[in-house]
């Protein structure tokens, strides 16, 4: 059955394109890309996820180069707010949130995307010095001229999702959502639905924690994020990872993968949640699809809600940088 997102509807797991180009190590061949991308559209997907931060706009060059020509079958989401630019002869992620620089990231996308118009905008991060009034109310103006058909918000408290809503409808609000990362169930999921407001769930499988195979992150890649984040670090993930085993055994039992589990729990939540798993893998893209058939009973839910969760997980989601520049409240 599929999921509302503002106007349009989806089936209830959409393709996060992040892991092609950004964040966990090298980017996939030109070739995998392609395997991964075709064939998330003939296994049904129908809800492409992007952003001018992966790969400093690669990820769009990517997905507009790849998917343009079947632009009909799909809704198309991309990100602006955030980006990968040059700053004292350095590449630097910067957030920028002024109403000039997102009508020139607009542009931009659209023309690394290969398409007319974006189905959901989303502001990246809000940028704490530019009133979230004046980033909503640009954007509104990209809706009016025809760039964008719906605004979407990342990482952002139901208070600021409140105000922006104030300004123009918000039709999805995008925040990581995971067994380990609850912090949207303080009040952001009420609020998205009291508003009408898609949640978009990044990150579901909790950055592959949840597919039970990074036992090891000393293998991971030089360039992977998970080497920073301090869930994943050696103070807290031989804790973390102690917390698999009765997961990974109920998985078993229910007769599917660890991932599967995790995505079907997600959907059983509220049926405004729409996680999107990211994947290079061919076989894991099929698989994240197929959790939308998993039915879960109230004990098996209740059973997974007790292994893992924001009692016993240990560390916090981001290192403090990183939670400086988000929005979202925080369990004491």
């Amino acid at each position: 059955m599929q999921r509302k997102v503002g106007e349009l509807k989806v089936q209830p797991i959409g393709l996060g394109c992040m892991n092609l180009d950004h964040a966990y190590g090298p980017a996939a061949s030109a070739e995998q890309g392609e395997r991964v991308l075709l064939g998330a559209l003939d296994a049904g997907y129908d809800f492409f996820d992007t952003a001018t931060l992966y790969g400093g706009g690669r990820n769009e060059e990517r997905v507009g180069a790849v998917l343009a020509k079947h632009r009909s079958r799909f809704t198309l989401a991309s990100k602006c707010g955030m980006a990968i630019i040059p700053v004292d002869g350095k590449m630097t992620r910067v957030i920028d949130g002024r109403p000039e620089t997102l009508r020139r990231e607009c542009e931009n996308s659209l023309r690394r995307l290969k398409t007319d118009v974006i189905d959901l905008y989303y502001l990246h991060r809000w940028d704490r010095k530019v009133p979230i009034e004046d980033s909503v109310g640009e954007m509104s103006r990209m809706v009016e001229r025809g760039q964008v058909r719906s605004i979407g918000l990342s990482e952002v408290s139901a208070a600021t999702l409140r105000r922006a809503h104030a300004v123009h409808p918000i039709a999805a609000l995008q925040t990581e959502y995971s067994l380990w990362s609850r912090n949207a169930e303080i009040a952001v999921l009420d609020a998205c639905r009291e508003l009408g407001t898609a949640f978009v769930a990044f990150s579901p499988v909790a950055r592959g924690y949840l597919c039970g195979t990074v036992t090891d992150v000393s293998a991971l890649p030089a360039g992977d994020i998970r080497r920073a984040m301090p869930r994943f670090k050696p103070e807290h993930y031989p804790a973390n990872l102690a917390l698999l085993k009765g997961y990974t055994a109920l998985a078993s039992e229910m007769g599917c993968t660890p991932a599967q589990l995790a995505l079907a729990w997600l959907l059983h939540k509220a049926p405004h949640i729409i996680p999107i798993p990211g994947t290079t893998n061919e076989s894991h893209m099929r698989d994240n699809i197929a959790a939308a058939r998993i039915a879960l009973s109230p004990q098996v839910l209740a059973q997974v809600d007790g292994l893992i969760n924001q009692q016993t997980v240990s560390g916090p989601r981001y290192d403090a940088q990183a939670t400086s520049e988000v929005d979202t409240e925080n369990f004491a």
